[in-house]
């Protein structure tokens, strides 16, 4: 008969403190073909090792467990990326206890210290019994694992010195175990002794690890208690535990593959096809098109008119134009006079344009009839620009000739703005070298030739419009220019991709999936589209798989880069629907790394910060030392050469491809655009009324990212004024959909704002003045439900007088509306009719109104 022992107080509320603060440490996940089972691996502890053990364990008094654990620990915070981590510790005799550890402590003596402290004060805790802690994981309503590591120290004989040190301190249980891995259990680490040797032996899941991950995590225990013996003063937090041979691999193997590529400029290889096939046409927009020879001609006469207001090597142009032919024309252009490209929208507000005009030091802005409203006005504050239209520089009549100017590889080539956190946009500069490399990895990796066609989607002030604009010229192939109204109009945009004959095209993944809609619901085939590039935005799943059933014969490629390198950086180029997105192989002559704070590279699979370096790495920040002096640093692993350090985080694949694991900053990505919250929140400070702001990003059930604000002061302002007053100094992608005014904001406990609460409460509707009204008719109620859809809020809180873009509709929101209403409305219908009684009058009139318009 067993008695049972009542468990004390103290060890119940500590497992109830330890269950409540949640978050254990996953086991480190690598392989490629997981199975169910179990594997083994075992290593000799060297000689040295085992002597410097014995030495330090008489040195500092620390029975030998507690520099295993500290050793177990450093390795489980570098696989794991968290300086806190959570494992199972089990001695001589007892079964896994919860051990909680941080490996804050600079050194490897303040790290024994502290881990050692935590050993002997889990004896304390040890008398509750296992179907009590599962009883208190059932109170709390948990479900998951208490641990998926464990260091198991049953089988070790710890009498490895001469001193009289108790092992038993650290028994810390009644209850034997046999050593075995539980299906919470993935990793099980211990150390016992084999013909007088110290050996050191994994148990481990064959569904999370293979061998060779296995073999990896064993050599960092190694690593960790030799560094400890060697130098216990010595600073940790700087030590990696790598090999060198995994240090190579990671730093040459997962490099991008070396590509030569030709010692010219972009505008000198177009210039060499326009000497081959002057005739074949270079660029389509609309009804017009050009030849390689015409677009050559006006680009070379525009360059012309630039060097003769005196534009000198790497002077910066501002190009201010819609999409069209003659922005290609000026894009090549500025890079023929050896200046400086800068893009900027004409509908950006003034306040914008002046502000990214005076930070880039611009003095000369190429522009059309059509394009200078809001840029005269910003023109007015910065006498010293000077304005030179396309159709004045054509009048001119300079020589059409190629001008033959110098230009280095080094050599500035762009400057592309994004946003701030400080309220100011940063402007990134790319040299000739980085884009020749971006455009040749697309060129690879797309399989862009001769006669091939390159559809150009994006906005000017996207970084992807510039490969997209220019790409097929170094080849041989076209340029399609897609007029942003087609892109608003699904079918339309479909219909102009057949007719171009488009074999490559990319597009953010949230107007992708306008695109699938369309096709789900009107199939029909793309015949001469080969790849679909996707970008800006972290790629779905279910997307991937979506595309597949319904163009199965396209590849989708998921590609992945910043601004700051040139662009992309990594291809995932796919075939069939995958198991897991991920962002490919890096691109030839590009080295990417995923490090630690130090900039170390993290173990295989571990999670840490992407870093970029070689020839796409770009110069910095324009006019900003301090800015450019924070991310762009000196590669420590390859001299000469420069590194960028990005905000997004990563880890390693075991096939060797890059996975984007998010931001921890306050960046997100809106529509493929990198906003910075601060900006928006800082400009939301500064509008009268406003007493406290911040800016939240919420998904919605579509998976579209939307803005939402929320602001304190005396009393709720007029949600378009708040709209009307943003945009006067935000493009339109960065003012937020929704505003929620409240009394005071939500802090956290140490006076912050608390987002993850605003967050919360964007869910809510925002304020407006009219009390909420259902809808009453058949069709507004299908409307309401269309909205609900395409919007992501529950039905039942859309109102018949509820305004589409007030509810946080979009341009893109709006197409996706009317795909799912059948093309009853068209954008137009929505954009000029946007209360949903209106609209609904609108469709219930619908053939009256087809019948006037036709």
């Amino acid at each position: 008969m067993t008695t049972h022992v009542s468990p004390s107080r103290t060890g119940r509320e500590y497992w109830r403190g330890v269950l409540t603060a949640g978050g254990f440490t996953p086991a480190p996940r690598w392989t490629l073909q997981p199975v169910p089972g179990v594997g083994e691996y075992e290593t000799q502890v060297p000689d040295d090792t085992v002597t410097g053990l014995r030495r330090l364990s008489a040195e500092l008094a620390l029975p030998l467990p507690s520099l295993l654990l500290t050793a177990h620990a450093k390795v489980l915070a570098a696989l794991s990326g968290e300086r806190e981590i959570t494992t199972g510790y089990v001695a001589r005799g007892g079964s896994p206890l919860l051990c909680r550890l941080t490996t804050a402590p600079v050194s490897w003596r303040e790290l024994l210290h502290h881990t050692h402290q935590v050993a002997t004060g889990l004896a304390a805790h040890q008398d509750v019994p296992a179907e009590d802690i599962e009883a208190l994981k059932s109170e709390l309503g948990l479900t998951g694992p208490l641990f998926e590591t464990v260091l198991d120290l049953t089988e070790a004989d710890f009498d490895l010195t001469e001193t009289d040190f108790n092992p038993t301190e650290t028994v810390l249980g009644p209850v034997a175990i046999d050593g075995a891995l539980t299906e919470d259990t993935a990793l099980r680490v211990g150390v016992r002794h084999h013909d007088g040797r110290l050996v050191l032996w994994l148990r481990y899941r064959t569904d999370a690890l293979d061998a060779d991950g296995a073999a990896r995590i064993a050599g960092y225990h190694l690593t960790a208690l030799a560094l400890i013996t060697a130098d216990p003063d010595a600073e940790h937090t700087h030590q990696s535990l790598l090999s060198a041979e995994e240090l190579r691999f990671q730093l040459d193997r997962l490099a991008g593959p070396d590509r030569e590529l030709p010692d010219a400029r972009m505008h000198e290889l177009f210039e060499d096809r326009v000497r081959t096939h002057p005739d074949a046409v270079a660029a389509v927009h609309a009804d017009r098109q050009w030849t390689y020879a015409e677009l050559n001609a006006r680009a070379n006469r525009l360059a012309r008119a630039l060097v003769a207001r005196g534009l000198a090597r790497e002077d910066v142009v501002a190009v201010v134009t819609e999409r069209n032919l003659d922005w290609l024309a000026a894009v090549i252009a500025v890079f023929k006079a050896g200046g400086a490209y800068l893009p900027i929208e004409p509908h950006f507000p003034a306040a914008r344009i002046a502000a990214t005009l005076s930070r880039a030091a611009c003095t000369l802005v190429l522009t059309e009839p059509g394009s200078t409203t809001t840029l005269d006005r910003a023109l007015e504050s910065l006498p010293g620009t000077e304005r030179l239209l396309v159709d004045t520089a054509y009048a001119e009549d300079h020589p059409e000739g190629d001008l033959g100017i110098p230009v280095t590889p080094d050599q500035l080539a762009y400057i592309y703005f994004t946003s701030g956190s400080t309220g100011e946009p940063k402007g990134a500069m790319c040299e000739h070298a980085g884009m020749l490399n971006h455009l040749y990895a697309k060129i690879d990796d797309l399989q862009v030739g001769e006669g091939h066609v390159v559809a150009q989607t994006a906005p000017q002030c996207f970084d992807i419009s510039l490969w997209q604009l220019v790409c097929a010229l170094l080849v041989g192939g076209r340029t399609l220019l897609v007029a942003q109204d087609v892109i608003l109009d699904v079918p339309r945009f479909l219909d102009t991709l057949t007719d171009g004959e488009a074999t490559v095209l990319q597009v953010v993944p949230s107007y992708l999936e306008a695109v699938l809609t369309e096709l789900e619901q009107r199939p029909r085939p793309l015949p001469d589209l080969r790849y679909v590039s996707v970008t800006g935005e972290a790629l779905k799943k279910e997307l991937a798989e979506r595309w597949f059933a319904v163009q199965p014969g396209i590849k989708l490629v998921n590609a992945y880069g910043l601004t700051e390198t040139s662009d992309d950086t990594n291809h995932e180029v796919m075939d069939r629907a995958p198991e897991r997105i991920l962002l490919g192989r890096a691109v030839n002559n590009v080295r990417v790394y995923v490090v630690d704070e130090h900039l170390t590279p993290v173990p295989l699979g571990a999670p840490g910060v992407i870093a970029f370096s070689g020839v796409c790495v770009g110069r910095g920040y324009v006019n900003d030392p301090e800015l450019t002096r924070a991310s762009y640093l000196v590669d420590p692993h390859r001299a000469g050469t420069r590194l960028y350090l990005g905000g997004d985080h990563g880890r390693w694949h075991p096939s060797g491809k890059l996975e984007f694991l998010g931001r921890r900053d306050a960046q997100v990505k809106i529509r493929g655009f990198r906003i910075e919250i601060g900006e928006i929140e800082n400009t939301l400070l500064h509008l009268p009324g406003v007493r406290d702001g911040a800016v939240v990003t919420v998904e919605r059930a579509d998976r579209s990212k939307h803005l939402v604000a929320f602001y304190s002061g005396p009393k709720p302002l007029d949600t378009g004024t708040l709209t009307d007053r943003l945009a006067e100094s935000l493009p339109e992608y960065m003012v937020p959909s929704a505003f929620h005014w409240r009394e005071s904001l939500p802090l956290t406990a140490n006076s912050k704002i608390d987002k993850k609460a605003l967050a919360a409460l964007a869910e809510e509707p925002a304020t407006t003045d009219d009390e909420h009204q259902p809808p009453a008719t058949p069709t507004e109620q299908r409307l309401a439900a269309a909205w609900a859809k395409v919007l992501g809020v529950p039905q039942d809180r859309i109102g018949r007088r509820d305004h589409f873009f007030d509810r946080g509709g979009s341009s893109l929101s709006a197409v996706k509306l009317a795909i799912a209403l059948d093309r009853a409305v068209s954008l137009k219908d929505v954009t000029a009719h946007p209360v949903l009684t209106d609209l609904a009058a609108l469709v219930d009139h619908g053939p009256q109104r087809h019948a006037t318009r036709h």
